[in-house]
């Protein structure tokens, strides 16, 4: 029977990240493609075609209720461990695609630590996320870098941060920046308990070819380094100051 191709793609999609242990990735999945389903049977006047659609919504909700569970064992646990690998040069990484499944009205507080937010380029990825966090957490209210100064132009470097911090107070945001000589780790903590760990940081992206092709504002479209992103979960994680 012709099911909608759409819920048919997103549902298969969730089966593979399913069967790659990316259970998160698998759950917004299923869930789109559910809510396909649900609204196509809602409109099916043959019987024959929303029987079909009725056992395919039952099948994938049953799969879809399994991940929570799974989920929620392991954040209780403290076993939480799901993994992306970025192919060198690939495509579809963006930092909402990575990990936009996280944000949203649980989230107060963000705490950044990357040691390279220090030029234009790598600046501007930082301020991409602090978009992307604003217009996702309904309820955010305070943004914490932690970063190295840049020795060369750390005038520069405090007034891009000022300019930030400066707007994200037009949407009661606190910002703060703070420098540490010894940072090496990357990694983006958010008060909800995710944790999301980037092996090369926010500066995932490829530099692009000109300044008019594809992926100069859609990130889904810039070409990447190879990297790895490790997200975990932890009922205590590291408070803001």
């Amino acid at each position: 029977m012709n099911v909608d191709s759409m819920a048919v793609n997103i549902l298969k999609r969730g089966v593979e990240f399913d069967t790659k242990k990316r259970y998160t990735e698998a759950l917004v999945c299923y869930q789109e493609g559910l809510q396909i389903l649900i609204d196509r049977m809602k409109e099916e006047c043959d019987d024959d075609v929303k029987k079909y659609l009725k056992e395919r919504v039952e099948d994938y909700m049953g799969r879809a209720e399994n991940i929570k569970k799974l989920i929620a064992k392991q954040k209780e646990s403290g076993k939480f461990h799901e993994q992306v690998q970025i192919k060198n040069n690939s495509t579809g990484h963006s930092y909402k695609t990575l990990f936009g499944r996280f944000l949203d009205k649980d989230v107060q507080y963000v705490i950044v630590e990357d040691p390279y937010i220090r030029n234009f380029h790598q600046c501007q990825n930082f301020l991409r996320l602090c978009e992307l966090l604003v217009t996702s957490c309904s309820d955010l209210k305070k943004i914490e870098l932690v970063t190295t100064k840049d020795n060369k132009s750390a005038d520069v470097q405090m007034k891009y941060f000022k300019e930030l911090r400066n707007n994200l107070m037009k949407y009661n945001i606190q910002f703060f920046a703070k420098y540490s000589d010894t940072l090496h780790d990357r990694q983006i903590v958010l008060d909800s308990g995710w944790i999301i760990k980037i092996g090369r940081g926010l500066d995932i992206f490829k530099p692009l070819e000109n300044k008019f092709c594809l992926g100069v504002y859609d990130l889904d479209l810039r070409q990447c380094h190879e990297t790895t992103v490790d997200i975990m979960h932890s009922k205590h994680v590291k408070q803001s100051s």
